[in-house]
């Protein structure tokens, strides 16, 4: 959902930044593999070892990669079908690592309840992203939802690195929330999937 309003904005910011480092040799899928890299490491160390802010702080540099490998293939005039399943994959990688990294500190801290919530937004933005891949696959649309990518890592982010900075509530806050929005977004691309294949045979 903030991918359709925020698109336009954001990449005047970084369409500059990929065309300098498209002229300093690097490639879309070089920055991609680092940021996802990354990202990973980030989440992996920081946040089970409880230093959240620093962990979210950190995450947040490296998904921004995610913004610069999409200016660069657009400066060099449009990306390659490898580049996309690359990307798409490693994003899948890096959103497994930071929800199974923030499920381990709850497990740690005893709070299974937050990791459950968690564990949920992990499966379910797993979901969410196979179920878009599968329609499309099959010739069919599955666009949208309440919580795409960029809602996920908002709202996660946000929520650890405020209760590293100890701001109470907002984990429990942010994880059942997620939870919720993660099922309710599935839901949405199943029933835009059945509404496009309505159209199709129609």
């Amino acid at each position: 959902m903030l991918n359709i309003f925020a698109r336009a904005s954001v990449s005047r910011v970084t369409d500059p930044i990929g065309a300098w480092l498209l002229r300093r040799g690097l490639t879309p899928n070089t920055v991609t593999v680092l940021g996802t890299v990354g990202s990973v490491a980030a989440s992996l160390w920081f946040i089970p070892r409880g230093q959240l802010f620093a962990g979210a702080a950190v995450v947040t540099a490296f998904v921004l990669f995610d913004l610069i490998d999409g200016a660069m293939a657009r400066a060099q005039g449009g990306g390659t079908a490898y580049g996309a399943v690359l990307d798409a994959s490693c994003d899948r990688v890096a959103d497994g690592a930071l929800f199974a990294a923030i499920a381990w500190w709850c497990f740690g801290q005893d709070e299974r309840g937050l990791a459950a919530a968690a564990l949920v937004a992990l499966v379910g933005a797993q979901v969410t992203s196979y179920v878009k891949a599968r329609a499309e696959a099959s010739g069919l649309a599955a666009d949208g939802g309440l919580a795409e990518r960029a809602e996920r890592f908002i709202i996660a982010l946000v929520g650890v690195g405020l209760h590293g900075l100890g701001v109470p509530y907002v984990l429990p806050v942010a994880l059942y929330l997620l939870a919720v929005l993660v099922v309710l977004t599935v839901a949405q691309r199943l029933v835009a999937v059945r509404r496009s294949a309505k159209e199709l045979s129609s």
